[in-house]
């Protein structure tokens, strides 16, 4: 994301009335394609918490900009499920006389598929955005109801949604080795090793988080996180084909590389698959596309199920890594101390207005977002577990505060 861009926005932007029209013309593209269903989650290729504005698929048909949901459209009916958090939520969002809202824990989309699609019905779904094992689930209550899941080769809503926003292009750049900890090439070499072990010739990732690990890379793809959208494969000697748009790359990125990375247009990415046929690789069915499996399949590649390699060792923070996370969790208890401190010399106003709440939260933002590099810190008998104060903010004391103890 551009560096200008505000962190979060506070503004409900959903609008109720732009359900009924788009609902109506997702049921005309679908009747165009022989189908009486189609499925919408919440869910892009890599199957993120936050999406690109281009995957905000299920936004656009219901209103409903929660993190977490999906929907299901059939010729008279269509509902939406959404957990406990937006219970509130998606009833003020969006049209509930023509999107019944659903508890997506307690029945979610297969409870309702196995009670509610009709015998012999051809429900629609887009590989990309469903995982292998959510879909082996949804396949059995479509069974179950007599019903026919079909997997559709371009996503039904992407051709209707005619000012659909294209893919997000901001640049990836390198994660130094100084905030790592450790080069990407020792990390190339070390997962390879774990694939090897494992019988496999190759691993497919496609989580964002395990590839900007591995590369030591990030990017501002999609908001709060620091992701350059992409695939990679990994092969069992450590080289790595990277599928990334190249109008995200620059000569640093491709010089930080190195000629062991090899950099592909996403285009590029289902025939690199399709190479390898005969082989053995490594998916994660978890979080791998359908479509993975799918197209490896058929390659005549041999599938082998197994957890991203890149997650449980990018979960073992090394020691520089470590001071970093110290240091972020100090700049943003400076921004939020200096707007705490504020706040409380005007505690006697009224902020229970919405509007002014909202004011206060992005007051919040913008401080987190100017937070310096630099902040010095007190601790109470020096013993890091206990509460401490901040003293300075960007060479400015911070006026006095006090703590209290855990209790």
């Amino acid at each position: 994301m551009d560096k200008n861009t505000p962190f979060q926005s506070f503004d409900d932007q959903s609008d109720a009335a732009t359900v009924a029209p788009r609902l109506a013309s997702l049921r005309a593209e679908l009747a165009k394609r022989g189908l009486d269903g189609f499925l919408v989650p919440r869910a892009d290729e890599h199957q993120g918490e936050y999406v690109p504005k281009k995957a905000e698929r299920l936004a656009w048909l219901t209103s409903f900009t929660g993190s977490a949901g999906a929907a299901a459209v059939l010729k008279d009916k269509a509902a939406i499920f959404v957990d406990g958090r937006y219970t509130l939520q998606v009833r003020q969002q969006t049209d509930t006389k023509l999107l019944d809202p659903r508890d997506l824990i307690a029945e979610g989309l297969a409870g309702w598929i196995e009670t509610n699609a009709p015998k012999g019905a051809r429900i629609g779904y887009d590989p990309w955005l469903h995982t292998i094992t959510g879909l082996d689930g949804l396949r059995i209550a479509a069974e179950r109801a007599g019903a026919e899941l079909v997997p559709c080769s371009t996503n039904p809503i992407d051709a209707v949604w005619t000012d659909q926003p294209g893919p997000p292009l901001a640049k990836a750049v390198p994660h130094g080795i100084a905030l790592a900890g450790e080069s990407a090439e020792s990390k190339r070499t070390r997962i390879a090793e774990d694939v090897k072990r494992l019988g496999a010739d190759a691993a497919v990732i496609t989580l964002p988080d395990s590839i900007c690990w591995l590369l030591n890379i990030r990017g501002g793809d999609v908001p709060h996180t620091p992701f350059a959208l992409s695939f990679a494969i990994l092969n069992a000697d450590g080289s790595t084909d990277l599928f990334m748009d190249a109008r995200k790359s620059s000569p640093e990125l491709v010089q930080h590389l190195g000629n062991a990375v090899r950099l592909h247009e996403p285009k590029d990415f289902p025939p690199a698959l399709d190479a390898l046929k005969g082989k053995t690789v490594l998916v994660d069915p978890s979080m791998g596309a359908a479509a993975l499996f799918d197209r490896l399949s058929a390659a005549g590649a041999k599938v082998k199920r197994g957890s991203d390699p890149c997650q449980l060792p990018k979960a073992c923070k090394n020691p520089i890594e470590i001071e970093g996370m110290r240091k972020a969790h100090i700049r943003d208890g400076a921004a939020l101390t200096r707007f705490l401190h504020g706040w409380r010399a005007r505690r006697r106003r009224d902020i229970s207005r919405k509007s002014k709440r909202r004011k206060h939260w992005r007051v919040i933002a913008a401080r987190r977002a100017r937070c310096p590099i630099s902040v010095s810190i007190r601790f109470r008998g020096q013993h890091p577990t206990r509460p401490f104060r901040i003293t300075a903010c960007r060479g400015r004391p911070i006026a006095r505060s006090t703590g209290t103890k855990s209790s």
